[in-house]
């Protein structure tokens, strides 16, 4: 898997996400991938276009809904890979 067939395939692994989960969808649905190595896949949330100022929403994201993403990517792509958030 390569980090340019995460993107082209990001939406089936959201609407996957958001039929198991709408707050775990809502946890992840704008976040940018930024790097897929290793087995490890970097999300970044930054938007300077919504928010004047650093924001950090990570709390909001619990292990679970770190897990149903993962399980979505493994549905998708059948990989699990390890997420890393920015």
């Amino acid at each position: 898997m390569q980090l340019s067939d995460l993107k082209n395939r990001w939406n089936e692994v959201l609407d996957l996400l958001l039929e198991q989960d709408r707050i775990a969808w809502l946890a992840f649905f704008d976040a940018r991938l930024v790097s897929y190595e290793n087995n490890c896949l970097t999300l970044d949330f930054a938007d300077s276009q919504k928010f004047s100022g650093p924001h950090d929403f990570k709390a909001a994201r619990n292990p679970d809904h770190t897990a149903k993403l993962i399980a979505a990517i493994k549905q998708v792509f059948g990989e699990e890979p390890a997420i890393i958030e920015q």
